[in-house]
C-alpha cells in the first residue's frame, strides 16, 4: 500500500491560516522563505530529530498560497480527543461547521457516529478548505 504521509492545503491569507491552526488545534507551523514559495510546514504530531512522526498513522503537512481553481487540495481528517471542544475551538478561531449526514440522510450540525470509527463532522477553515474532524473510538 501507499500510505498517506503528508497533506497540503491552500491559503489565501497566510497569517489568518496560521492563527486558525495554532489556535484551534495547537499545531506548530514553520514559515519557509520566498525561495520555497512561502510554503508553511505544519507539524501536527511529535517528531524525531529528522522530522519524522513518532506515532505510526500520524502525518504532518504544509500549506501553500492558493493560485486559482487548479490549486484546490483534497480534504484531510484531523483526529481530536474531544470533538465538542474542537467544534468550539473551530468557531472561536474563525472556522465554520459544515455538519455531517445523519441517519436519515439529512445534514446535521451535530457530530455523527461512524460505526467502528468514532464521531465525525466537517468544518470549513478560514481559508475556505473543507476539513473533517474525528474523535476516534477508544481502543
Amino acid at each position: 500500500m501507499n500510505p498517506v504521509v503528508h497533506f497540503e492545503m491552500g491559503y489565501n491569507d497566510r497569517e489568518r491560516m496560521k492563527k486558525f491552526y495554532v489556535g484551534a488545534f495547537g499545531w506548530k507551523l514553520q514559515q519557509m522563505g520566498a525561495e520555497m514559495g512561502n510554503y508553511v510546514l505544519a507539524q501536527t504530531a511529535e517528531t524525531d530529530k529528522n522530522g519524522m512522526v513518532k506515532t505510526p498513522g500520524t502525518i504532518n503537512g504544509g500549506f501553500y498560497e492558493k493560485a486559482g481553481p487548479s490549486s484546490e487540495a483534497p480534504s484531510v481528517v484531523i483526529s481530536v480527543k474531544d470533538i465538542k471542544a474542537a467544534i468550539e475551538a473551530v468557531k472561536k478561531n474563525g472556522g465554520t461547521i459544515l455538519g455531517a449526514m445523519d441517519a436519515s440522510g439529512k445534514n446535521s450540525m451535530e457530530p455523527q457516529m461512524i460505526p467502528g470509527v468514532g464521531l465525525w463532522i466537517s468544518i470549513r477553515d478560514t481559508e475556505n478548505n473543507r476539513v473533517s474532524i474525528l474523535e476516534p473510538l477508544e481502543r
